[in-house]
Parts: structure tokens; C-alpha cells; sequence
């Protein structure tokens, strides 16, 4: 099919201080009374990159991605986070949100369709490998 393979940084995981750490009661980094002064304002998020921040870069790896396309499809991967807030903003939800009621398993693919003009017009889950994922309790 002659594709090509590129990287681009926008795509990668929104940067936060609790980076590889277990983020839960219990185990979990949330039981060091130290790191609960990260945890004092949801909205920007004060443990990490700010959502707004978060948004223009994924817009910014999207619009690219559109642009090397050359009016076909292009396929990025990225991480469930930045790939949930940016959704959540194109769909106008709040950005502030429990992280395990998102819509955004291993092996999903949200889909971002693009009018003539560049803007966009839907966003549709799909999850092709659903069969894979572990049966909920």
C-alpha cells in the first residue's frame, strides 16, 4: 500500500507529575499525603499539562495529519487521555471528568470526520477489537 510511517509529538500522553505511578486508594500514589498538593484544582489540572494546552496540541497533530493525508484518511495513535479530551471538547462536555467512565478502551478507535473546508463535522467510537478486552464484573 506504500504507506508511510511519521511521529509526532503532540500525539504523546499528557504530561502529569503521577507519570508511571498507580493512581488509586490503597496502593496507589493517592495514599502519600505529599502528593495530594497536586491535587488541588481538577479543572487545570494542577498535577499536569492544562486541558486547554492538552486540546491545541491534539487539534494541532489532527489538522497535520489531515494535511499529509492529502484529502484521505490518516490513522494517529494516541493515548486515552488526550484522545477523551479532545473529544469531550469537540463534542462540548466538560473537560473535568471520572476517568473510568470514558469512553476509550485498549484497541478503540474514535474517528474525527472532516468537512471540504477543514472543519470538523462527527466524531463516532468504534471498538473493532472489543472481543479482546477483559469480560466486566
Amino acid at each position: 500500500h506504500n504507506l508511510s510511517l511519521t511521529t509526532d509529538s503532540n500525539l504523546i500522553e499528557a504530561r502529569n507529575i503521577f507519570e508511571g505511578e498507580k493512581f488509586e486508594l490503597g496502593s496507589g500514589v493517592l495514599r502519600h499525603p505529599k502528593a495530594w498538593r497536586h491535587l488541588w484544582n481538577p479543572w487545570r489540572p494542577s498535577w499536569g499539562e492544562p486541558y486547554e494546552e492538552l486540546i491545541r496540541r491534539m487539534l494541532k497533530a489532527l489538522f497535520l495529519a489531515r494535511d499529509a493525508a492529502g484529502g484521505k484518511d490518516a490513522i494517529c495513535v494516541s493515548h486515552q487521555l488526550p484522545i477523551w479530551i479532545l473529544r469531550s471538547a469537540i463534542e462540548g462536555r466538560r473537560l473535568l471528568h471520572d476517568p473510568r467512565k470514558r469512553e476509550c478502551t485498549l484497541a478503540s478507535v474514535t474517528s474525527f470526520e472532516l468537512d471540504s473546508e477543514g472543519m470538523i463535522t462527527s466524531v463516532s467510537y468504534s471498538e473493532p477489537a472489543k472481543y479482546l478486552l477483559p469480560k466486566k464484573s
